[in-house]
């Protein structure tokens, strides 16, 4: 792929390309599922061109029909495996099951392979994505383990994996208790359809199970106007008090708080590449009193001013 497609794609994407030579520079959900997509259809490599051989349009369908009839998830997981492993040359996913924990490992076949790491991080995060789909919520992850050194990017893993990450491992693995698998599922082929379509959304920020109090409080957050409530004013919508909302966000890993700064980032960059209102209106849409402060917030979230990433934004598009 030549630099000029790569530009279009981010630009499709509604990315400003001269951020991303900022180390500090941070993209929505949205755009990057934009991108994955843009990138996956112009490709025709439903991983990206991660893998030594293209995984082809299509494969994520035909990889969820062979799971749909598994009498448990254990099954499943044992039928994914064994359908990668028809798909990479370079590497092999192991399944292994030893007293009540199963490993799935992702293993080098060829010697001193350097790995990839956005392959290996997408891999875990397709083999949980799929899990936890299958169940309907998100499996809680015994233990992770990268085959490489900690990344620069290493503070956004505890959005990514719930579970303690641990690198410089041998090979790169995800545990799961087998409590958690023997439980059996039904889904049908219509629902399989939509998760595909919806790929990598699902699977990657694995936000099909809608009824977690993080996803109610992210709905009831999105269809007001603004971002400007409280935690106390938050749990009453919900008809639940500020100390249970407060614990159930925990359980799931993430708190209001959080949750709060991750829809202000995005509906700021949102509103800053699609309308034409001011920095101030925006600031105050999304929950600040006062620019200073909504400054300071975006450049944490993007490396860059609200201006000049709008004027950025502009002058690719222009």
């Amino acid at each position: 792929m030549s630099p000029q497609q790569i530009e279009a794609l981010v630009e499709q994407a509604g990315i400003p390309l001269s951020l991303l030579e900022l180390p500090s520079t941070r993209v929505t959900r949205e755009q990057f599922v934009r991108l994955y997509e843009r990138i996956a259809v112009s490709t025709g490599d439903e991983m990206l061109g991660l893998w030594s051989r293209p995984i082809r349009s299509g494969t994520l369908k035909y990889l969820g029909l062979s799971l749909l009839d598994a009498p448990t998830l254990l099954v499943a997981l044992y039928r994914f495996t064994r359908f990668w492993n028809l798909l990479l040359d370079d590497y092999q996913l192991d399944f292994r099951k030893n007293a009540h924990m199963v490993t799935i490992a992702l293993k080098p076949l060829v010697k001193d392979l350097r790995p990839i790491v956005f392959g290996h991080e997408l891999m875990l995060k397709l083999t949980h994505g799929v899990a936890s789909w299958l169940i309907g919520k998100k499996i809680p992850i015994e233990a992770i383990g990268f085959g490489f050194e900690r990344p620069a990017h290493f503070s956004e893993y505890a959005n990514l994996f719930p579970g303690p990450v641990t690198f410089d491992q041998k090979y790169t693995f995800l545990t799961f208790s087998d409590e958690q698998l023997l439980k059996g599922f039904q889904k049908s082929k219509v629902e399989l359809i939509r998760f595909v379509k919806s790929a990598p959304d699902d699977w990657i920020f694995v936000t099909f199970d809608h009824n977690v109090m993080s996803t109610r409080l992210r709905r009831y957050l999105s269809q007001r106007k603004s971002l400007d409530l409280t935690l106390d004013e938050a749990a009453a919508a919900l008809f639940m008090s500020s100390r249970s909302l407060t614990r159930k966000l925990s359980n799931e890993g993430t708190t209001f708080q959080s949750i709060k700064d991750e829809m202000r980032r995005d509906l700021a960059i949102d509103w800053l590449v699609k309308t034409r209102d001011s920095i101030g209106q925006i600031a105050s849409k999304v929950g600040f009193e006062n620019l200073p402060s909504f400054h300071r917030a975006f450049h944490s979230w993007t490396g860059s001013t609200p201006n000049a990433y709008r004027r950025l934004r502009k002058q690719r598009s222009a």
